[in-house]
């Protein structure tokens, strides 16, 4: 750590390891200064460490890009003069390699145009030197506000997830609100339901919610997919057979409704299910009974069946492959769940949901994702849905070396999505404007403003005129001067 009284550029550039933040736990706010200057760096320091801040510094920039990744700053004051790399080049190492880091350009030569620049590159801030103590306060008190305020995001985040959570299902958009409602009210009156949606959206955990809210709770769940076996095996897994019923039948067995009696029954991809075995289940709907393969007296059982396809069933009917009366059976209650697509106001929750199941699972402690990684991820289109997204946060946080889940983390087909692509942080006018503004604000004089804008009074009159500035009071020391220094400019 830098002190007071720090020796030589190596030992101010000598960084520990940074502890692992953790989101319960307020750690002291960490600074970088990578500036050649060492006096300043020693400056920094002399002002800003206390116990709340740790203050390290680098004068070679290629080190300070790799202090960039091993501290994780909060706050980076970052020289724009820097010898063999340029401070613009560093600005755009650093937000490929921490976009979460609040980077602060300095510099000696002060203009509107390059401070332009920098903040559409994604300095969050950019000040003339001689930096007053005043302002570096002021700018570590507002990183650290902002990362509060962060920490606070994240708690609500966490509490969201518990809030808006049935049975592992996470959502807050007004339809998953809508359908765990209806969960919640169907399923004390269950007999029959059928679930659908796209491939990855969930249904299992529907069906299980279900089952779980339902008089037969404490009861076996069974699951069953209808397209993973053939016909004969599939009629045998569900019923039950007889020894010698067919060939390979050495025993008698229980089938699946056996098996689960008394509890609920979940078919998953029920299109996939042959129409000889469409016709037994909805005898087992309607009557209770089921003829096991080679047993000529039909036995009793009592489920509730919950089906689910991700297939249009309607038209499976108009062409003969889904038993319209089989349909009807089980449409008596029909829950649909919307892709992930339909939901966006559920992606960031979920995304941050599976952060935290991964890093518990791989020991990592990522909770957080990037601006530009909730970008991509927002932008995508999610063809794989909810199943998609945990794959790709699991991935993600299994091979990230960083602390904060980044765009580069992300799969490819997420990451180079053209919609990923980031748009500039604001225009020229309001990068423009900010400038003005900000250099009024701390300025004794519009005369000095102007100095710090490396622009002439007059231009900088004309500049506050475009963007409805005030010129100040008629009592302003400041403006006759100027205004007359603005007509022998433009005379």
């Amino acid at each position: 750590m830098i002190g007071h009284d720090a020796g030589e550029t190596d030992s101010l550039e000598g960084a520990s390891e940074t502890p692992v933040p953790r989101r319960n736990e307020r750690l002291p706010l960490v600074v970088l200064a990578i500036d050649d200057d060492v006096s300043m760096l020693k400056f920094y320091a002399s002002v800003l460490v206390n116990d709340s801040v740790r203050v390290e510094g680098a004068a070679d920039p290629h080190r300070g890009l790799e202090m960039v990744e091993d501290l994780n700053p909060d706050l980076v004051l970052l020289d724009l003069s820097l010898p063999g790399l340029d401070g613009m080049e560093v600005l755009h190492r650093i937000n490929d390699r921490n976009a979460l880091a609040r980077v602060v350009m300095v510099t000696g030569n002060y203009s509107i145009e390059t401070a332009v620049k920098a903040i559409q590159e994604g300095a969050a801030d950019y000040v003339c030197k001689p930096v007053s103590t005043e302002k570096l306060r002021q700018l570590v008190e507002e990183t650290r506000r902002l990362v509060d305020l962060e920490q606070r995001a994240a708690d609500l985040e966490e509490q969201s997830r518990e809030v808006y959570n049935l049975e592992g299902m996470i959502g807050r958009s007004p339809v998953m609100l809508e359908l765990f409602d209806l969960v919640r009210r169907v399923a004390p009156h269950l007999r029959t339901a059928l679930i659908t949606g796209e491939t990855g959206t969930g249904k299992e955990l529907v069906a299980r919610a279900l089952h779980n809210h339902s008089p037969r709770a404490q009861q076996r769940f069974a699951v069953f997919n209808c397209g993973a076996l053939v016909e004969g095996l599939a009629e045998s897994q569900l019923f039950g057979h007889r020894k010698g019923s067919f060939t390979g039948a050495i025993n008698d067995q229980s089938g699946l409704f056996e098996w689960a009696n008394g509890g609920t029954v979940f078919l998953d991809e029920i299109g996939d299910l042959a129409l000889a075995t469409q016709s037994k289940l909805l005898r087992v709907l309607e009557t209770g009974e089921l003829q096991k393969l080679g047993f000529p007296q039909p036995s009793r059982t009592d489920v509730q069946v919950i089906a689910a396809t991700s297939r249009d069933l309607g038209a499976d009917m108009k062409v003969g492959r889904f038993r319209a009366d089989l349909w009807y059976r089980l449409n008596m209650v029909h829950i649909h769940l919307p892709p992930l697509r339909e939901r966006r106001e559920d992606i960031l929750l979920l995304a941050s949901h599976f952060m935290t199941k991964f890093s518990e699972q791989f020991g990592k402690d990522i909770w957080r994702a990037s601006h530009k990684a909730q970008s991509a991820l927002l932008a995508y289109y999610w063809p794989g849905n909810v199943r998609e997204l945990l794959n790709a946060i699991g991935r993600a946080v299994m091979l990230t070396r960083n602390r904060v889940l980044d765009l580069e983390d992300l799969p490819d087909e997420i990451r180079m999505n053209p919609k990923s692509a980031q748009p500039l942080p604001t225009s020229l006018e309001e990068a423009e404007r900010k400038a003005i503004v900000g250099a009024l604000s701390v300025a004794k004089s519009k005369a000095f403003a102007a100095r710090q804008l490396g622009i002439s009074r007059a231009r900088l009159y004309r500049l506050m005129e475009k963007y409805g500035l005030s010129k100040g009071s008629p009592g302003d020391p400041d403006d006759s001067s100027d205004e007359k220094q603005m007509q022998a400019s433009e005379g």
